[in-house]
């Protein structure tokens, strides 16, 4: 077991690790409860034969051997669910690790089910149970016991075994090109910048009014640039209730914001106070067509609930049949837009989710194909022929 927190060894063993082997295995410990940023405390890295955990709030450390083992092409970085590990080395790189395989989209597309957690998918595919106890540790302590160690290179040497045998599974299945398709998607560096402009989309909205859109658009914003700049969680500049609040009476002054139950309790003052007074005023000012659109979120009991019923059964059943997660293929979202825009392109009518799925649901919401139930057995038929 190998913890590292200087440089001279942490050079040694990305070199070591980058020659060695073809691949590495990658996690991350990280504490965000009282951040925006996560706050990176540890990065485990496995090669064939070895692993490390290094401690990247080690004084003086620095981790460019990392970086630049990441950024190797010759080096396959695999993660288990990376989204959040990605944001973490996107923010400090700058950059997203490559290449890439994650083990859980990769499990997906092998049969194993929605976004498999990586205990069960260790125990399906090795055997090993691994140690939960160690679940809950404050990362940020040091110095980090046996034990605490024990469990976060386990993160990264199980990983090895699952990583080989769904490679083997891939290449038998002929499915790897469908996760390089996946993972073409995942380390798009802008996925871990989001537009700021787009964070009202996170709030539960109550109207849909011109106006009020116009201004929680505004608001949100502000709210969004300003917990970055502090690194501070989102509810620790105005909580989503006062925003909402904020959209709906659009208050015009000081006096008029503090007013407002969602903000008696907040704190503002200063530049920030000024900036949300600001971005108050734009919303209040900007023409009605600079009002954004408000996802179509259809009524469940309309007329096209039969095809949405009828596409989440072939959803199922394309699923079982090819052993692909259906949260992979579609999400109801997506099924939405299958049923009302096929002339868009969603995403289940092209590449191999169209192969698998969109061409079938097209064909059925054409009446060209149906489908059929006998018990629990479902059918996929045409005229004279049996899918």
């Amino acid at each position: 077991m190998t913890f590292i927190s200087d440089n001279k060894s942490l050079r040694e063993f990305c070199e070591k690790v980058s020659t060695s082997s073809d691949y590495i295995t990658v996690d991350t410990e990280f504490i965000r409860e009282r951040t925006y940023w996560s706050e990176l405390c540890l990065i485990q890295i496995g090669g064939k034969e070895c692993a490390a955990a290094i401690d990247t709030m080690a004084p003086g450390i620095d981790l460019a051997p990392v970086f630049n083992l990441m950024l190797n092409n010759s080096v396959t970085k695999v993660f288990h669910a990376a989204r959040q590990d990605f944001e973490i080395f996107s923010q400090l790189m700058g950059k997203l690790p490559t290449p890439v395989f994650d083990t859980q989209i990769s499990a997906m597309v092998c049969g194993y089910g929605d976004s498999i957690g990586y205990d069960a998918l260790v125990k399906s595919l090795t055997k090993e149970r691994i140690d939960k106890s160690m679940r809950y540790t404050d990362w940020r302590r040091r110095p980090l016991s046996k034990k605490q160690l024990e469990y976060a290179l386990s993160d990264v040497t199980h990983l090895r075994v699952v990583y080989e045998k769904l490679r083997k599974t891939l290449a038998e299945n002929g499915r790897a090109d469908w996760v390089a398709e996946e993972m073409e998607t995942l380390t798009n560096n802008a996925t871990y910048y989001p537009d700021p402009m787009e964070a009202w989309r996170r709030l539960k909205i109550r109207s849909t009014k011109p106006r009020f859109l116009l201004i929680l658009r505004e608001v949100a914003a502000w709210r969004e640039i300003e917990a970055q700049r502090r690194n501070v969680p989102r509810n620790r500049v105005v909580r989503d209730e006062g925003l909402l609040e904020i959209a709906a009476q659009a208050p015009k002054d000081e006096i008029a914001l503090r007013a407002l139950r969602g903000m008696r309790n907040e704190k503002l003052r200063g530049k920030p106070l000024k900036a949300l007074l600001k971005a108050i005023r734009q919303g209040q000012e900007l023409p009605e067509n600079y009002c954004p659109i408000v996802p179509h979120r259809p009524n469940k009991v309309s007329n096209m609930e039969g095809a949405r019923e009828l596409i989440r059964v072939l959803l199922k059943y394309c699923s079982e049949k090819n052993g692909v997660a259906q949260k992979l293929i579609s999400t109801s979202e997506e099924i939405e837009m299958v049923i009302s825009n096929p002339d868009s392109k969603p995403r289940p009518l092209t590449g191999w989710r169209g192969e698998l799925f969109g061409q079938f649901a097209v064909s059925v919401l054409q009446g060209e194909l149906a489908l059929t139930a006998s018990g629990s057995d479902i059918k996929l038929v045409k005229p004279g022929e049996e899918i």
